[in-house]
């Protein structure tokens, strides 16, 4: 089914509808509610009809929409296409977005407005840069994720939330001023290879490798420019030791902003390492990959390491991310096709298991308003379902077969053991760690002795909870029991931009 400028309506269609939602009188929360959700909605079944009419055999970028010009003396133009790496990224994105607003229903009750306009322009924001094809669009929709997410943190967050906000902005801030100087540096050296300015991402394509790589770092424009990119990459992830904003950022925001901040939001950090720094700066991306896979397996082991010794459930989950995004640099930095497969099914998984992780810690806050796992114990009986469903989310964040994180977990450290086995065999303790952290918190949350009477009174989840996780289950074992569904679209573009 063609729809035509279908990616303009799903990128663009957020932000008409946080204008639409600006108009409506504060009062009227409810209101708010229903029609941030109903436009939710409608977004995510305009990212299945991409989904259905996308060709898995073609490569290259399709349902483009433009290029219209935009800024045309500097060559840049209102440009989207997507691809089979970018195409999961945006149903994620898609299906995660009504997830947040059913999971704060309830947690979220000042603002309500506010809150709905910064979760719609921040989607936007993400989809755009999923979808961008030219460079200065692209970083238009990276700043413009930045405002909505701050002020989410700031104004609906935590005791420390004012810290947590401006700590996010600071270091996202630093990275991104760096990216758009290496985005005029390539878009310059183009206009003096070909005497045209150009921000098209096709363009970086071809200039992009053309950058000298010279005798010494600093003599080297491409890796230079490759080291640009890469900072305000390695801070989104974010890698080691850059994470540090992360643990606050996660603690302190609200749960929807926990969700989308985890599910979302960090994965443009890694679809930013492979459609930039290693299509764009190939010769670059080969004399940094041993360091970058250095970096992954430290991320891997530390924020593992740190995840097991955490008494708070959503500090445990926030490193827990630090852990899993590792295993996604590990197989970009492997640079195999079966590693890289395995990466970008994994940022779909992390998405999934740790957005429906957040969501779940949310629900059993907002019941006791306590996060710490000694102030539980024992409740599998007293809240079935939710433990049930913790449970299913707890073995697909640790990589059990048949669920989704075990399929992306095994294709990277396959695809990466040949050449990097010492890698893949520290990699794999971290999947151990994994196992240790995320069970050893489920025995004591559920199944330890019942010492808090106050637990008793627990109520299970309600059906809008229960609708909310819902997808996030389903996908989890969909996933794990037929990948090729999820894989086949995104094989001939991850063998196109190895290639380059």
């Amino acid at each position: 089914m063609h729809v035509p400028h279908l990616l303009s309506i799903v990128t663009l269609g957020p932000i008409a509808a946080a204008a639409v939602l600006a108009l409506i009188p504060e009062r009227l929360a409810r209101l708010h509610r229903w029609l941030a959700l109903i436009v939710s909605v409608v977004l995510f079944a305009a990212s299945c009809l991409i989904w259905v009419g996308f060709n898995p055999n073609l490569p290259g970028f399709q349902l483009d929409s433009g290029p219209i010009p935009w800024i045309p003396q500097f060559g840049i133009s209102y440009h989207l296409g997507v691809d089979g790496i970018s195409l999961l990224l945006v149903l994620l994105t898609t299906l995660l977005v009504p997830v947040v607003v059913l999971g704060s229903w309830r947690s979220v009750t000042e603002h309500v407005k506010g809150f709905h306009i910064c979760l719609l322009l921040l989607t936007a924001g993400m989809l755009g840069a999923f979808l961008s094809l030219d460079m200065f669009l692209f970083y238009v929709f990276w700043e413009l994720m930045l405002i909505p997410m701050y002020f989410i943190i700031g104004v609906w967050g935590g005791p420390r939330r004012i810290y947590a906000a401006v700590k996010f902005f600071i270091y996202t801030m630093v990275g991104s001023v760096l990216m758009l100087v290496a985005i005029l540096y390539v878009a310059w050296y183009h206009h003096q290879l070909t005497g045209v300015w150009s921000f098209a991402y096709a363009a970086f394509l071809k200039t992009g490798p053309q950058l000298a790589m010279g005798t010494s770092f600093f003599g080297s424009p491409q890796m230079l420019v490759f080291a640009a990119f890469g900072l305000a990459f390695a801070i989104k992830v974010p890698m080691f030791p850059f994470h540090t904003w992360l643990p606050d950022a996660h603690v302190e925001a609200p749960t929807g902003g926990s969700i989308i901040l985890a599910g979302v939001l960090l994965k443009l950090g890694t679809y930013g390492f492979l459609r930039f720094n290693r299509a764009l700066l190939p010769q670059a991306w080969e004399a940094f990959a041993p360091l970058l896979m250095v970096l992954a397996v430290i991320g891997i082991i530390y924020g593992a390491w740190v995840a097991l010794v955490q008494p708070d459930m959503k500090k445990l989950v926030a490193y827990s991310s630090v852990s899993h995004l590792g295993f996604v640099m590990l197989g970009l930095a492997a640079g195999t096709a079966a590693s890289t497969q395995g990466a970008i099914l994994q940022m779909v998984n992390h998405g999934l298991s740790t957005g429906a992780l957040f969501l779940l810690v949310g629900v059993i806050y907002e019941r006791r308003h306590t996060r710490m796992i000694a102030d539980y114990g024992g409740i599998a009986t007293v809240v079935p379902i939710f433990t049930g469903a913790f449970l299913l989310v707890t073995l697909s964040s640790i990589g059990l077969p048949g669920l989704n994180g075990f399929v992306g977990e095994f294709l990277i450290l396959a695809g990466a053991w040949q050449q990097h086995p010492v890698a893949v065999i520290l990699g794999a303790l971290g999947i151990v760690f994994g196992a240790v952290y995320m069970l050893w918190m489920v025995q004591r949350v559920f199944w330890n002795p019942f010492s808090h009477e106050e637990n008793r009174s627990l109520k299970d989840m309600n059906l809008r909870e229960v609708l909310a996780v819902a997808p996030l289950l389903v996908f989890i074992v969909w996933i794990g029991v037929h990948p090729t569904t999820f894989l086949s679209p995104m094989e001939a573009a991850v063998r196109l931009l190895l290639g380059h």
